[in-house]
């Protein structure tokens, strides 16, 4: 076995761990709000929350997987080395958020590391000024545009569905509401689940088909079936796993949830999500439920969202892309000064 092989090898073993840990992170996602509304129990929601992560690879193609592999960094100037600090740097990240209780995105933080990578390797090469030259403006404005405008419908959706809601039952008691709504959360978190996974393993897909192009295994940029399967399964697996830290956050702190608010918050984030996947851009969608709960709870009267709450988390998100590059920047500065992947 040559070392290069080797070195493609470990690099697709650290993508699927990356989608795991992002299984692992974002399981608050799928899970928070019919666990917070007691429709299921821990365990219950994220098995329905894995399966439906799983099967989500079977529909949806691969538009995101395109956009993260080859429509946000240069692809000329990518290694296995700038790919392997990269998916680092999302990692280290993830980890230090899940342990402060802090739902930020994994998606953001893997934009983050691949991009400090890939900058740290051009400022060695060419200097510092040359370091944003190898970033695609075009898909990175897309991408910051959804960052802001995602949540945004996340929040407006829920806002309006719940005014809906409230309309069609203006003439049933809330606990008659909630014997409907406990049932339609099980079809409206299986939706979110489902949207989850159809867009957040296609960023993982994209990292691997770029190392198999890097490497000259693939001619063009095509998603082989079997890394299709295998983000799934991983993003699967870590959902199951459960990240119980930041489902307390999510689907307690932010505001109080009834099952018919669940409801409206997992349809709406599920319908922003799978429109955004449909466009085959790559969203946050800890940014598109944490908006949409927000929308649930301001319905009832703007206090009912704990604000501070909300806005350390905004912090969080601000802070993720520039963080996880840091993170990557540093990581391949290692690795160059250890020898490896000289310019």
């Amino acid at each position: 076995m040559s070392p290069d092989f080797l070195l493609v090898i470990v690099i697709i073993a650290v993508a699927l761990i990356f989608d795991f840990i992002n299984g692992f992170h974002d399981a608050a996602n799928s899970v928070a709000t019919i666990v917070a509304t007691r429709v299921l129990t821990p365990l219950q929601a994220v098995i329905w929350a894995a399966f439906f992560n799983f099967v989500s690879a079977f529909s949806f193609g691969t538009g995101v997987a395109k956009t993260v592999g080859a429509g946000m960094v240069d692809l000329r100037s990518v290694t296995m080395y700038v790919i392997l600090a990269g998916l680092i740097g999302a990692i280290v990240w993830d980890l230090l958020t899940w342990w402060w209780g802090l739902p930020t995105s994994s998606s953001h933080a893997l934009f983050g590391g691949y991009a400090g990578a890939a900058m740290a390797r051009a400022a060695f090469e060419r200097g510092l000024h040359s370091s944003t030259d190898v970033l695609v403006w075009a898909g990175w404005i897309k991408t910051l545009i959804f960052m802001v405008v995602a949540p945004l419908i996340g929040l407006a959706a829920a806002y309006m569905l719940m005014i809906a809601v409230y309309w069609l039952f203006r003439d049933s008691s809330p606990r008659k509401m909630d014997v409907y709504f406990r049932r339609l959360q099980l079809v409206s978190a299986a939706a979110y689940s489902y949207s989850h996974g159809t867009n957040d393993a296609q960023k993982t897909m994209g990292i691997i088909t770029g190392v198999l192009v890097t490497t000259g295994y693939l001619e063009t940029f095509h998603v082989p079936f079997w890394v299709i399967l295998s983000a799934h399964a991983a993003i699967a697996l870590g959902t199951l796993s459960g990240g119980w830290r930041i489902v307390h956050t999510m689907g307690s702190r932010i505001t109080r949830l009834k099952p018919r608010g669940g409801f409206s918050a997992e349809t709406a984030g599920a319908a922003s999500i799978m429109l955004a996947t449909w466009a085959g851009v790559g969203v946050s969608t800890t940014h598109v439920i944490a908006g949409a709960i927000a929308g649930v709870g301001s319905i009832q009267r703007p206090k009912a969202v704990r604000w501070r709450v909300a806005t350390n988390i905004v912090w969080a998100w601000i802070l993720t892309i520039p963080a996880s590059a840091m993170v990557a920047w540093v990581c391949y500065s290692v690795i160059h000064a250890a020898g490896f992947d000289a310019p």
